[in-house]
């Protein structure tokens, strides 16, 4: 099983609208390696933590799963889609999205201000300078380690 954090801005995504809706395509990812990983590692059951970005206190506030593996963010070849990207073909598409699930809603934002605190995390992407990847991979270490403090809060 891999493990995941997965960016979004809350006033365009957020955990509300995931848990409303149950299941939802993550698409509008414009950046090579997170493509990357969402075409060629992200398999179905795979957890991730949802994680809300460019907000007042940014962290990691639920859970998801992936709920379908890699497919063409067909977004990109729609000219009337915010996502829409004219060099993206059908028959050779740039874009990938993966289908995600609502698993679970913190009872507290887990902010990136403790996160950046923790020695446990100091090998993460996450709060590594300069990291702004909207995907990230966790490791199983780091997955329960986070998931251990999200329980006892």
């Amino acid at each position: 099983m891999g493990y995941w954090l997965m960016k979004s801005e809350p006033d365009v995504f957020g955990i509300d609208d995931l848990e409303r809706v149950g299941v939802e395509p993550w698409e509008g990812v414009r950046n090579y390696q997170a493509r990357n990983m969402m075409r060629d590692e992200m398999k179905t059951g795979d957890l991730a933590f949802f994680y809300h970005s460019n907000t007042t206190v940014p962290g990691i506030v639920g859970v998801l799963r992936i709920h379908r593996e890699g497919y063409p963010d067909d977004a990109a070849f729609d000219p009337d889609h915010k996502y829409y990207d004219p060099k993206s073909d059908p028959d050779n598409p740039r874009w990938y999205r993966v289908d995600v699930a609502f698993e679970e809603k913190f009872s507290e934002v887990i902010p990136l201000s403790w996160l950046k605190q923790q020695p446990e995390l100091s090998d993460s992407p996450l709060v590594r300078k300069g990291n702004r990847l909207s995907i990230l991979p966790i490791t199983e270490a780091q997955w329960r380690f986070i998931m251990d403090h999200a329980h006892r809060r």
